[in-house]
């Protein structure tokens, strides 16, 4: 009995020199992805809980307090990964406000698709590659759990289109160019013409927009070196309009439409540069009647210069 006593294998302590050994092991790469793939699983038919997201986030403090900058990366990889084998998949993308943006464009800002790991997508970088896109104005993107990710535009309003050494492109009320392609789409937008004219316009059209007798005869808005504005009416004729004194000159030009029918006479073109003075433009071999004066203003004068 002693001999056989003395034969088991005696269950010691490790010796001093096998505890150097294994104090001197080189460490395991990352153990947060290996405690991972060994849990697999495990969580594959269970998803991730609130149970189980605690556990990665305790795990997540371990390992960045070990190396916070370069294991960053890996940490969130891997636990998208068991995510999505959890059930955290992109399985829905919704999208509001979408009415001029091509819809190529938001999927390629969004970068994801049905199956990928939600936890993988980062709003905030979508929501500043949608704002690159020049019909966005701005973007609003949320990441839903489960499974959803949804996305509200407000898209830049077209406002009028705008020509400028024979192209054309449309733009919002800020004078921002959102479109240079399908421009026949927008053919309903008032014209604006001329360097400086997209930045300008806005005043412009909407003091149109108050005179309709007037904005109806109007082909395009023209910017003249910068500084002030002609009106370019559908007959061929120019209206010439004083300096930061657009709006009071087209209301005079809409009650001199009413009374004498004005803006649908044969003229080259309608001088309101003056206050106090109407000078009619005429084309070559044209006399038209000449309109009555206003009380307390000059009559007009005719020129016969093109």
């Amino acid at each position: 009995m002693a001999s056989s006593a003395s034969a088991r294998p005696r269950r010691d302590a490790p010796t001093g020199r096998s505890r150097a050994a294994i104090s001197s092991a080189p460490q395991r790469p990352s153990s947060l992805r290996l405690w991972l793939r060994r849990r697999r699983g495990m969580l594959r038919p269970a998803g991730l809980g609130l149970l189980g997201t605690g556990a990665l986030a305790a795990a997540a403090l371990a390992v960045l307090a070990a190396d916070p900058v370069g294991r960053l990366a890996a940490l969130w990889d891997g636990a998208a990964e068991i995510a999505a084998v959890g059930g955290l998949q992109v399985q829905e993308v919704t999208v509001e406000g979408l009415h001029n943006t091509p819809p190529e464009l938001v999927r390629e800002a969004l970068g994801v698709r049905r199956g990928d790991p939600i936890l993988g997508f980062d709003p905030q970088e979508a929501k500043l590659r949608l704002e690159l896109i020049a019909w966005v104005g701005q973007a609003h993107v949320e990441r839903l759990l489960p499974g959803t990710i949804k996305v509200r535009l407000e898209e830049r309003q077209p406002f009028a289109i705008w020509q400028r050494d024979s192209k054309f492109a449309v733009i919002d009320r800020d004078g921002k160019v959102v479109a240079t392609d399908n421009i026949g789409a927008f053919g309903r937008l008032p014209l604006v013409v001329g360097p400086g004219a997209d930045r300008a316009a806005a005043p412009m059209v909407d003091a149109l927009r108050s005179a309709p007798e007037v904005q109806e005869r109007v082909h395009a808005l023209v910017r003249v070196s910068e500084r002030r504005w002609n009106l370019r009416l559908r007959n061929g004729a120019d209206v010439l309009l004083p300096e930061n004194q657009e709006a009071a000159a087209i209301t005079r030009l809409a009650e001199l439409h009413r009374t004498q029918a004005l803006l649908d006479r044969p003229l080259a073109a309608i001088d309101l540069r003056l206050p106090d003075k109407l000078v009619l433009r005429l084309p070559a071999g044209q006399q038209p009647a000449e309109p009555q004066a206003q009380p307390g203003q000059k009559p007009a004068q005719r020129s016969g210069r093109g």
